[in-house]
């Protein structure tokens, strides 16, 4: 572990700066803890599993370190950031074998969440969601017969003019609840093709919250002034909005299980992928 974190000292502390300071990734701080977790849920299965290293966790660990160098040298942080999981699970798979890495592999995949995408694949999903927002914006204006104008992401009404900027694209929100989906299916249901569904549906309703808040908000400015599109109001409907989007994930999963009953749950626990 010392050898990793000396490794890693500059790619990890780069990763910690940007969960402080970019909005869009501030779960990552979740993300470790709860994969710590799930490697001591695994603690009895690990003790039981037979150990029978593999020489191929070597192979996959050079190469893993071998896409460490390429990101260093090309300033990619993605790349850098992607191979740690790769050093991690080469040195689980060389030092104890397929089935601890077997055992391991839903914690280990759990960690790329905290990975921020690339910026590129980012802005590609970023700018047709504050589309998809402004026209459900300007959609909801005119079925209010509120007078409205759309160029692009501009919302332009009688008293003021809202930009759909980039931070109202909705994809924090979008983020932010695929990975609470993604842990909330796993604690509430042992059927992997639940937990798919499950996650799945955080999408449509990430951005079908995220439109709501945009229509609302230009609806605020209207009656309201432009002063309803900023500041407190701004940010408390976000909250609110993010908080519907989970009531709307616990109902689709009882939904699920009502329909197709689990075979088996164990309290909060279920049974590990």
């Amino acid at each position: 572990m010392a050898a990793f974190a000396f490794l890693y000292r500059a790619v990890l502390a780069k990763l910690v700066y940007d969960w402080i300071n970019d909005g869009n990734y501030s779960h990552g701080f979740l993300i470790v803890p709860v994969a710590a977790y799930l490697v001591w849920e695994r603690r009895k299965k690990l003790t039981a599993t037979a150990i029978q290293p593999s020489v191929v966790g070597l192979v996959l660990l050079v190469g893993s370190l071998a896409t460490l160098i390429a990101g260093i040298l090309g300033a990619e942080l993605f790349l850098s950031r992607v191979s740690m999981i790769g050093v991690l699970a080469g040195v689980v798979l060389f030092t104890t074998g397929w089935r601890y890495l077997r055992v391991l592999m839903f914690p280990l995949a759990f960690l790329l969440l905290m990975i921020p995408i690339p910026a590129i694949i980012f802005n590609e999903i970023a700018f047709p969601l504050q589309l998809l927002a402004s026209r459900c914006a300007e959609w909801t204006l005119s079925t209010a017969h509120i007078p409205v104008l759309r160029e692009g992401n501009i919302i332009v009404l009688a008293n003021t003019t809202l930009e759909v900027a980039e931070a109202c694209s909705g994809i924090r929100s979008l983020i932010s609840l695929v990975t609470l989906a993604i842990i909330y299916g796993y604690f509430t249901d042992d059927r992997i093709w639940a937990r798919v569904v499950l996650t799945l549906s955080a999408i449509p309703v990430a951005v079908a919250a995220n439109a709501a808040r945009v229509a609302g908000t230009g609806v605020a400015a209207h009656y309201y002034g432009p002063e309803a599109a900023e500041g407190f109001f701004h940010t408390f409907s976000g909250w609110i909005l993010f908080v519907v989007a989970f009531v709307m994930l616990f109902t689709i999963q009882k939904v699920l299980s009502t329909w197709h009953p689990p075979s088996r749950l164990r309290g909060m626990r279920v049974a590990e992928v």
